[in-house]
């Protein structure tokens, strides 16, 4: 579940040209987007990221944050300089020891030049110094970094890095991360992984977690403030670690009743997409006012306007869905979002199966009958939206339309098999639509190319399945709603900011 946002095609934001010595001619500078359409500006060229080790420093009442990042990369071409998307100030720049020159570019590029070129496959490290008002920053209109009464969160999609620390922002450019941050006694620094210790001194408390599976950059949360943080253990053995603002008011039994049964819910997923790929699982619910929830590796973010009325245990099973989908096997390019938002979608209808509430077959059909074959959710192709439709209902509902047609064509043998098998085949990467429609046909051993243009890349309602046609000629008016419809249909409005 997350916001929509484009970014205006007209930006401009090439990287500065510096001079380079005449030994160096050969080198240039990296691209300042790693190359997806949707996105031209996100993600850089010429390195990959491998570790981001940041310690910080936050004061809530001020919103005042300052750290250093230490970034451990490999060179993937030769360079003369290279960029970072970053909105802080930056007061000092060192790459593999040495200070370097730096500049900013366009909206949200930090142009780094090295005393000396960068040779093509070698290690690099990079040392940015910065401090800022997160808050005060904003890049193409909006901000990411979402205030709170008694402190800040960090958690947004496609973007939410550029606030607090300087990366390559793409899910194509995966890493480990430690998250050192020194806050006020009384206030909490919460983020993605294991809380691997604590120290304090002279009223501040520094909080260190650690994520050792690589992550995308956006799934990179910090949640600053006072949180009741409760800790257990899922009976099959992974640690639970939540979080929620001590003053959430009226929707703090809800959130709870949902969001404590996280444990219960990442067993009961571990059944259909094989073993849970973390250390820890958990969400937080912070005193926000945005809308959404977002899949945060391990420490998923969710709004309490998520749990406004009453509980809702769907929401949870689709953000913790994407563990598999979309965190552990992350996406190659935004127009892969289908991987993501179909799976977890239907993660919802498997729960709803489970609860007698509706079966994945009844939740189908009710989906397919509700839209006419002019509505335009049927124009939106989930296998490769557009930017502007990135996180349309279409691409969820339409998408677990799209899973549900697999599963009738291929048989329920091979169908769960493929669920397990996909996020062990792509563990810790990146997969394509191409990718997993190569994956499907290779399990099941049958040609789905048509099946899958038809379900997510033609602009047109498909053909009512010969097996269904019948049931929908009996109920002209429609088909009736599962009880499950209305917690579902919950999780999707929550992509405005």
């Amino acid at each position: 579940m997350h916001r929509r946002f484009t970014v205006p095609g007209a930006v401009a934001a090439a990287s500065l040209l510096l001079a380079i010595p005449a030994s160096a001619a050969s080198f240039s500078p990296g691209a300042p987007g790693i190359g997806d359409p949707y996105y031209p500006y996100y993600g850089n060229g010429g390195y990959d990221v491998s570790h981001y080790d940041l310690r910080l420093t936050y004061q809530p009442a001020t919103d005042e944050l300052s750290g250093t990042a230490t970034i451990s990369a490999r060179t993937t071409q030769d360079l003369s300089s290279f960029d970072l998307d970053f909105l802080l100030d930056v007061d000092e720049v060192r790459v593999n020891g040495v200070t370097a020159r730096f500049t900013t570019s366009g909206e949200h590029e930090l142009v780094v030049t090295p005393r000396q070129p960068l040779a093509e496959d070698t290690p690099v490290t990079v040392v940015v110094r910065y401090h800022g008002v997160p808050s005060t920053k904003n890049a193409y209109g909006f901000t990411t970094w979402h205030r709170t009464p008694d402190g800040a969160v960090a958690a947004d999609e496609p973007e939410s890095a550029w606030w607090w620390f300087p990366s390559n922002d793409h899910p194509g450019d995966k890493a480990t991360f430690d998250v050192s941050v020194a806050v006020p006694d009384g206030t909490q620094a919460i983020s993605n992984g294991t809380l691997v210790s604590t120290s304090s001194q002279l009223g501040w408390t520094r909080y260190n977690w650690r994520q050792n599976k690589p992550q995308a950059t956006y799934l990179t949360t910090l949640a600053l403030g006072r949180f009741d943080i409760t800790t257990g253990t899922s009976e099959g053995g992974v640690p639970v670690i939540n979080a929620y603002s001590k003053d959430l008011g009226d929707n703090d039994g809800a959130a709870r009743a949902s969001v404590e049964r996280t444990g219960e819910l990442v067993d009961w997923l571990s059944g259909y997409f094989g073993p849970y790929p973390f250390d820890s699982a958990g969400g937080y619910v912070p005193n926000t006012t945005t809308g959404y929830a977002l899949e945060t590796q391990t420490r998923v973010y969710y709004s309490p306007a998520q749990f406004a009325n009453g509980s809702n245990t769907s929401v949870v099973v689709h953000e913790l869905a994407h563990q598999w989908y979309g965190d552990s096997v992350s996406v190659k390019g935004w127009k892969d979002i289908w991987i993501n938002e179909g799976f977890a979608r239907y993660a919802q209808w498997l729960w709803s199966e489970h609860e007698g509430e509706g079966t994945t077959q009844q939740l189908a059909d009710y989906v397919y009958a509700s839209h006419p074959a002019d509505d335009p959710f049927w124009t939106v192709k989930p296998g490769d939206p557009g930017a502007d439709h990135q996180f349309d209902a279409a691409v969820y509902d339409r998408g677990a339309l799209a899973i549900q047609a697999l599963r009738n064509e291929i048989g329920d043998t091979a169908f769960f098999r493929l669920l397990k098998g996909w996020p062990q085949q792509h563990a810790y990467g990146n997969a394509s639509v191409a990718d997993f429609v190569t994956y499907a046909e290779q399990v099941s051993g049958k040609p789905l190319a048509a099946l899958f243009d038809t379900w997510l890349f033609q602009p047109v309602k498909p053909a009512a399945p010969a097996a269904r046609a019948a049931s929908f000629a009996a109920s002209p008016a429609g088909v009736e709603q599962p009880r499950s419809w209305k917690k579902i249909e919950a999780t999707n409005d929550v992509h405005g900011r």
